[in-house]
C-alpha cells in the first residue's frame, strides 16, 4: 500500500495537447505479445511542444502524463479542532448523504453509531481499512478524502431537548422555493469529498454499512467540479452555466474566515481583512457550548434550467449575474477580484451593474458580518434531464449572515429565472474529533 502523506495545498500544471498515433502504434509493436496491453495503458497522452516527440523537429522525450500516483497519495488531517471540508480546498467529487434515524433509536444507541462512523471515517480520510472492510484495496489511496458530518435537529434532540438551538430548523419559507419534502430532511448528513470516485464510492458504501442498524437513507446526491489538475489550485470553479462560483469567499487561514465561519477570531497580531471590512469577533457568541469550534451548514439543492439559459445571449446572461463570463470579473471592473463598484454608470448614464443582478443582490448595501463561505458542487442526471448547484453556505451565525442575503435575492435577483430551490437543509456542523475520541462527543457527554 502506497504511504500517504500529508499535503494542505498542491498546485498541478494542466496538461492540453494530444498524443501521436504514430508513436502509440511504434510503442505498442516493440512491446508484444502480453506487453501490449501494459504499453498502451501506460503510454502518456501527454502535451505536444518543445522536448516532447511531437515537436516539429522531432526531438525530445516521448510525451507522458503524470503517474506517479501522488495524488492519490495526499491525506487530509481528520482529527482536530475543526472538521475537515470546511475550510479543506475543495476536492473535485462530493457525495452528500442523509440518514433519518429508525424509530426507537436512543441517545445510547446514536453514541454507538458516531464512535462506529467517526472511527471508519478517521481511518479511510488517512488511507486505511476500517476493520469490516473486505475492499481493502479500495482504501489505499485517499486522494484528500474528508468526511464532514451534520447533525440535524432530531439527532441532537436524543442529548436533550434543550442541547437543541432555535436555528437548527427548516429556514422559513421562500417564495422562490419549489422544495421536495424527501430532499429537505434528515438527522444526520455526511458530505463526503475527494479527488478520486473510486475512493468516494468506497467510503460511502462502508459508511453507509456503518449505519444501516441505527437509520436509512433520507437522501442522497452526488456532485462534481473540475477534475483533479484539470486548473490551477485555488482557482475559482465553474458551475453549469459557465460562471465562476465562488469568487466572494474568505480566504481559508484568514482572520475573515475564522470569525465568518468558526465565529470567534484567530489572535492574529495583525489580521487581514478583506476589501469588504472588518467582520464582528463575536458571530459565533450564540452557538451552544457542544458547537464552539464548529459551524453551521444551510444545504440547498438549486436546480437550474439550462435549456431556457441556452437562449439567452451572453450579454443577457452577465447582466444577470453583473460579472462577465471568461473573466469573472463585475461588470465595472477588469479582474475576477476587484471589488464591485455599484455605482459606476456607462456612456449612457445608466448603471452598469443593475440594481436586480445577483451580485447586486447578494452584496450591495450589506455590512461586513453578511458574508458567508459557499462550497458548492455541480449535479447531473440522466442524460441532462436534472442539472444543478449544491449550495453548501457554511456560516457561524444563519440569521446574521445567511439569512439577510437568501431574503434579498427571493425578493429580487435576475437570475431566478433560470434557477428554482428544490431542496433545503439547515445543519448543526460540531467541532473536530480528538483521537480516540468522536464526532459530537461534547453533545452527549458534555
Amino acid at each position: 500500500m502506497r504511504t500517504p502523506t500529508t499535503v494542505t495545498t498542491v498546485t498541478t500544471e494542466p496538461s492540453r495537447a494530444g498524443f501521436s498515433r504514430r508513436g502509440l502504434i511504434a510503442s505498442a509493436a516493440a512491446a508484444g505479445g502480453a506487453g501490449l496491453i501494459g504499453a498502451t495503458a501506460g503510454f502518456g497522452f501527454g502535451r505536444s511542444g518543445p522536448g516532447s516527440a511531437d515537436a516539429a523537429d522531432g526531438k525530445g522525450e516521448p510525451p507522458r502524463r503524470d503517474l506517479d500516483g501522488a495524488n492519490g497519495a495526499q491525506v487530509e488531517p481528520f482529527y482536530g479542532t475543526h472538521q475537515s471540508g470546511v475550510e479543506t480546498p475543495p476536492q473535485a467529487y462530493a457525495h452528500f448523504l442523509a440518514f433519518t434515524l429508525r424509530p426507537g433509536i436512543t441517545a445510547a444507541e446514536a453514541v454507538r453509531w458516531l464512535r462506529l462512523l467517526t472511527a471508519d471515517a478517521a481511518a479511510l480520510t488517512q488511507g486505511q481499512a476500517p476493520l469490516a472492510d473486505s475492499e481493502t484495496e479500495l482504501a489505499a489511496d485517499p486522494a484528500r478524502l474528508t468526511v464532514t458530518f451534520g447533525f440535524g435537529r432530531g439527532l441532537v434532540a436524543l442529548a436533550g431537548k434543550n442541547k437543541v438551538p432555535e436555528w437548527l430548523k427548516p429556514l422559513e419559507a421562500f417564495s422562490i422555493d419549489r422544495l421536495q419534502p424527501e430532499r429537505s430532511t434528515g438527522d444526520l448528513l455526511l458530505q463526503i469529498c475527494g479527488d478520486d470516485p473510486l475512493t468516494l464510492a468506497h467510503a460511502r458504501r462502508m459508511l453507509f454499512k456503518d449505519s444501516r442498524s441505527f437509520a436509512k437513507v433520507a437522501w442522497q446526491r452526488e456532485g462534481f467540479r473540475r477534475a483533479y489538475g484539470s486548473s490551477g489550485e485555488g482557482a475559482t470553479q465553474r458551475n453549469l452555466f459557465g460562471q465562476l462560483d465562488g469568487t466572494a469567499n474568505p480566504g481559508p487561514g484568514s482572520e475573515d474566515f475564522a470569525r465568518i465561519i468558526w465565529g470567534a477570531g484567530t489572535g492574529q497580531s495583525e489580521p487581514v481583512f478583506s476589501a469588504r471590512g472588518e467582520p464582528p469577533a463575536d458571530l459565533g457568541a450564540h452557538l451552544p457550548e457542544w458547537l464552539r469550534g464548529g459551524t453551521t451548514l444551510v444545504l440547498r439543492d438549486i436546480a437550474m434550467n439550462l435549456d431556457t439559459w441556452d437562449k439567452a445571449d451572453r450579454p443577457a446572461r452577465e447582466f444577470s449575474t453583473g460579472r462577465t463570463l471568461d473573466t469573472g470579473a463585475p461588470l465595472s471592473g477588469t479582474d475576477e477580484f476587484d471589488v464591485p463598484d455599484f455605482t459606476a454608470v456607462d456612456e449612457r448614464g445608466l448603471t452598469t451593474i443593475s440594481k436586480a443582478a445577483h451580485i447586486a443582490r447578494a452584496r450591495d448595501g450589506l455590512g461586513p458580518e453578511v458574508q458567508i463561505h459557499r462550497r458548492t458542487f455541480n449535479y447531473e442526471t440522466g442524460a441532462g434531464e436534472e442539472s444543478g448547484l449544491l449550495f453548501a453556505s457554511f456560516q457561524a451565525d444563519i440569521e446574521r449572515q445567511f439569512l439577510p442575503i437568501q431574503r434579498r435575492l427571493a425578493e429580487v435577483d435576475l437570475l431566478n429565472e433560470w434557477t428554482t430551490p428544490i431542496g433545503s437543509t439547515v445543519w448543526a456542523i460540531p467541532p473536530g474529533a480528538s483521537d480516540g475520541g468522536y464526532i459530537g462527543q461534547e453533545l452527549f457527554e458534555g
